[in-house]
Formats: C-alpha cells, sequence, structure tokens
C-alpha cells in the first residue's frame, strides 16, 4: 500500500535565537522589490514554523501587504501522515513564522486546512490536496523581498490548465538537510499527470523533494506558476505530490477577507 506523507524537517531543539515574537504593528506598504541577486526573502527561503522547518513558494500582494507562501501543513500539530486538511490539527492563524533572512518574523495569516474546517468543507480532493498557508511580511522586511525563483527566474504567471503526462516542471528545493549547498537546490522534472480531480500533479524529479523542501514552488515549462510541494508517496518512486496553486488560491479568495490577493511575477525571466 502507498504512503502519502506530508514531509517537513522536525526541529528537536531551537536554539534560542530561534525563539518567536509577536511583530510589531505598523502600516505595510508595497515594495520597491529587492534586487533578485541581493534579496534576503523570496521563493526558497527556508522558514521555521515552532520546530518545523519548510520552503517558501512563492509572494503575494494584496495591495497593502506582503506575503510569503508556505504549506499548511508546515504549522502541523500531527504526525507527518496525516494528509486530510479537513480534519487535521495546526497551529492557529497568527501564529509567528521566522523568515531566514528577514529581520522580524512573519505572521501566518492564512492556512487552507483551518479555513476548510471553518467552511465545514466536505469534498474529498479538496481536503486532501489544498495544501497552502500565508506568511504576512513584517513592513521592516518587505524591502528585502524579491518574488523570483532562484536559478530558473519567473514566475510569468499563473498556470490554470494543468498538466499531462510528460511535461516538464521546474522547482527550487531549499532543505536544511541540503547544508547550505545551492547547488543542489535547482531541479527539473516530469509531470506524470494531474490527480484529485485537477487539485494535485504527480512529480517525478531526481532527486526527489526531501523533507524541509515541502511548500517549495513549481513552475511549468513555460515558467507559469504551476503549485506547492505538499506530499512524497513512499513505496514507489518517491514522486512528489504538487498541489494545484490556481484552486488554493481560488479557494482563499473565496473562504477568506484576502480577496484581492495575487501572485506576484519574477522580477527576472524564466530561463531553462
Amino acid at each position: 500500500m502507498l504512503a502519502r506523507l506530508r514531509f517537513v524537517v522536525v526541529i528537536a531543539l531551537l536554539p534560542a535565537a530561534l525563539v518567536l515574537a509577536a511583530p510589531g504593528a505598523g502600516a505595510a506598504l508595497p515594495p520597491g522589490w529587492a534586487p533578485a541577486a541581493s534579496a534576503t526573502v523570496h521563493p526558497g527561503t527556508q522558514t521555521y514554523t515552532q520546530s518545523s522547518q519548510c520552503t517558501a513558494n512563492f509572494v503575494y500582494l494584496d495591495g497593502v501587504h506582503v506575503y510569503l507562501g508556505q504549506a499548511a501543513h508546515c504549522s502541523s500539530t500531527d504526525g507527518n501522515g496525516e494528509t486530510d486538511g479537513c480534519k487535521a490539527h495546526s497551529l492557529p492563524v497568527g501564529t509567528s513564522v521566522r523568515v531566514v533572512g528577514a529581520k522580524k518574523p512573519a505572521t501566518m495569516v492564512y492556512n487552507s486546512w483551518l479555513a476548510m474546517q471553518a467552511a465545514g468543507e466536505k469534498d474529498a480532493n479538496t481536503c486532501a490536496y489544498n495544501d497552502l498557508a500565508l506568511l504576512e511580511i513584517d513592513p521592516a522586511d518587505a524591502g528585502s523581498v524579491n518574488p523570483s525563483i532562484p536559478a530558473w527566474g519567473g514566475p510569468v504567471g499563473l498556470n490554470t490548465s494543468g498538466t499531462t503526462s510528460g511535461d516538464a516542471v521546474y522547482s527550487y528545493g531549499h532543505s536544511s538537510l541540503l547544508l547550505g549547498l545551492a547547488q543542489l537546490g535547482p531541479r527539473q522534472g516530469q509531470s506524470r499527470g494531474d490527480t484529485g480531480g485537477g487539485w494535485s500533479h504527480v512529480v517525478l524529479e531526481l532527486p526527489p523533494g526531501i523533507p524541509g523542501d515541502s511548500g517549495s514552488a513549481f513552475l511549468d515549462s513555460h515558467g507559469d506558476a504551476l503549485g506547492v510541494l505538499s506530499t512524497i508517496d513512499v513505496g514507489t518512486d518517491f514522486s512528489n505530490g504538487v498541489g494545484d496553486l490556481s484552486r488554493e488560491l481560488a479557494y482563499l479568495h473565496t473562504h477568506s477577507a484576502l480577496t484581492g490577493l495575487r501572485l506576484v511575477p519574477g522580477t527576472e525571466p524564466f530561463t531553462r
């Protein structure tokens, strides 16, 4: 039997320097993005939610605040085997999250698991694959953000049509298990098609995503934002489950106050 597992790096004991505090109050303003070469906060940045380490996906904007995406399961209080977001337990909205490269903690302002539970969601595919959280970046760090995917550039736009088997996909993982080796971050793979009524894309990469890569960004062959790394299937070829970002954002728009939220295109051109 196949097992679909979430995969975060669990930090047994965080150093005192990582103790999280709530960010200070203050009005946030849309930034002039930092240059991609010098930005300290960007897709691929590591995030620490209490004892779990994940990888950020894309940058989002609602006209006022800047957000960084991560997987909803990065704030899970259950084990890695819980994949039903309509039943899983999570830290609450308002949880502080350490973002590597940021001076101040970010705040989790949306979690799809909590949104589905509040809405009484019953659709099995939505419950299984809707795996997106948003971290609001403190205003002090807005000028340190760039929305481009390291190594690949983009995103150019948002994929709304899914993939077919054999389509090329591109990602950037940044698990702490890579020990900071940047050359291991960029990955190219192939889609094996969509599943879950289009809610998920089955992706085979070599090497596959590893613990700590959870939440990282995937681009399609045109450089459009495809999805968010969510699960690994243990027992076959260790293919990755990539949640469909267009559906996750549509759910967010319907089930949160963030109706004006949009994906931010990269400042760097997509190259492969």
